[in-house]
């Protein structure tokens, strides 16, 4: 790997903060300013595999970091590659007097990019079904990861790609990105504090769960390798609504928007409880009499429920409310939200930045706000949820040894057998 000097985290993640009034999560655009351009052997290299949608997002994003330096990207899709290389290449020759750059590869098999000895870090944001065996090939690699979220397709997954991390020392960021941001951290805060009073009830609007796919066959576009993007999911013939956007829906590639969403806001949920180390002991689903909606029930009696109601997610205690999502803060009373963190409250982890914290990280070793074991506790929660949905039936969750309870059909959901010559190693 490239040898990096050893810099200290950026002075904006690590400075006393800004004076706070009335809306105390509000930063100050000049705490976001950018560093000066540093060394070459300072940089930090990275790939990219998955740059279609987010993919392509998160390519942008990371190349306004002056210290990245991007040197692959990969897709199954030659489109998607091509496009993300001649982005790549446009970027940095904009900064060379001549207006011209070359020196960003293209590759359609991610394993190829994961051989290059020259990359510190890989972004992955490849459809969900692929995180896992991805992000464990890249740790293997010596290579730190930042995963798009949610963090795996199942639970036994997620608890792989945890073990591997540690196992190869790597540092890991979940993009569950409201981790860093400030509204969403103040919200946790005050939940922890005590300033609703004792937490009585969550409830976070997600979406539903993901279902079967039976849509027939289409022609293959041309430059897509279709069977490498089904990887290890069961063979089925290509559908326009399958790739690039719709894979979300079905079961195969995704747990729909329990996952997608649910990723964000019931790891919100999570933080807000203080169980990123843990999770529930019962999901109940819906019964259509005495429990309208999706129940989760944690040992300290708090319960999570699932659905509409609420505008994000809404913490509800003996003294109050707090409803937080992404630039919304509301409590009641109003003046909940006035005061800022005090000392002797709940200090949470700080990052302004979710890309800029993973960074941060890598020259650290520290780990990240949305840490791999935070990832994982997270979508575990989703997975239990679509668990219950999709079997209808009242689970219990061991969330020390991770185990559903007396109930053998629901452990086989655990996990999901693989394609060959795909395997969780």
């Amino acid at each position: 790997m490239t040898q990096m000097t050893h810099l200290s985290r950026r002075g904006f993640l690590r400075g006393t903060g800004a004076t706070l009034a009335a809306a105390p999560w509000l930063i100050p655009a000049a705490a976001l300013a950018q560093e000066a351009t540093p060394a070459a052997s300072a940089r930090i290299t990275m790939g990219f595999i998955g740059v279609g949608g987010m993919g392509r997002g998160n390519l942008g994003a990371f190349m306004g970091f002056n210290e990245v330096q991007v040197v692959a990207v990969c897709d199954v899709d030659a489109k998607s590659a091509a496009a993300a290389r001649e982005d790549v290449e446009k970027h940095y020759a904009a900064a060379k007097a001549s207006g011209e750059w070359k020196g960003c590869a293209a590759y359609g098999d991610f394993r190829e990019l994961l051989a290059r000895d020259d990359i510190d870090a890989v972004c992955v944001a490849t459809p969900d079904h692929w995180h896992a065996l991805i992000a464990i090939a890249a740790a293997k690699s010596g290579k730190d990861v930042y995963c798009e979220k949610p963090m795996s397709l199942t639970i036994r997954e997620a608890r792989a790609m945890a073990t591997a991390v540690r196992r190869y020392g790597r540092v890991f960021q979940t993009g569950s990105q409201q981790r860093s941001s400030p509204e969403f951290r103040f919200a946790c805060e005050m939940v922890r504090s005590g300033r609703i009073g004792k937490l009585i009830t969550i409830n976070a609007n997600v979406g539903g769960p993901s279902g079967d796919c039976y849509l027939p066959a289409e022609a293959v576009p041309a430059g897509m390798d279709w069977d490498l993007w089904l990887g290890p999911a069961p063979y089925r013939p290509f559908h326009s609504s399958i790739h690039p956007f719709n894979w979300r829906a079905f079961r195969d590639y995704s747990g729909g928007g329990m996952t997608d969403w649910g990723a964000h806001h019931f790891d919100i949920a999570q933080w807000g409880l203080n169980m990123d180390e843990s999770g529930p002991l019962e999901i109940l689903p819906p019964d259509g009499k005495d429990r309208p909606k999706l129940t989760y029930v944690y040992a300290n009696g708090v319960t999570l429920t699932h659905g509409g109601g609420s505008d994000g997610v809404l913490f509800t205690g003996s003294d109050g409310k707090i409803e937080v999502n992404r630039g919304h803060l509301k409590t009641w009373p109003d003046d909940l939200m006035k005061t800022p963190t005090q000392p002797g409250e709940v200090h949470l982890y700080n990052s302004r930045d979710h890309r800029g914290n993973f960074l941060d990280c890598i020259r650290s070793r520290q780990r990240p706000v949305c840490d791999v074991e935070i990832g994982c506790r997270s979508v575990t929660v989703c997975h239990l949820g679509n668990l219950a949905y999709w079997l209808k039936r009242p689970l219990r969750w061991d969330p020390v040894k991770e185990e559903l309870i007396g109930d053998a059909e629901a452990s086989r959901w655990l996990d999901r057998p693989r394609r060959a010559p795909w395997c969780l190693a």
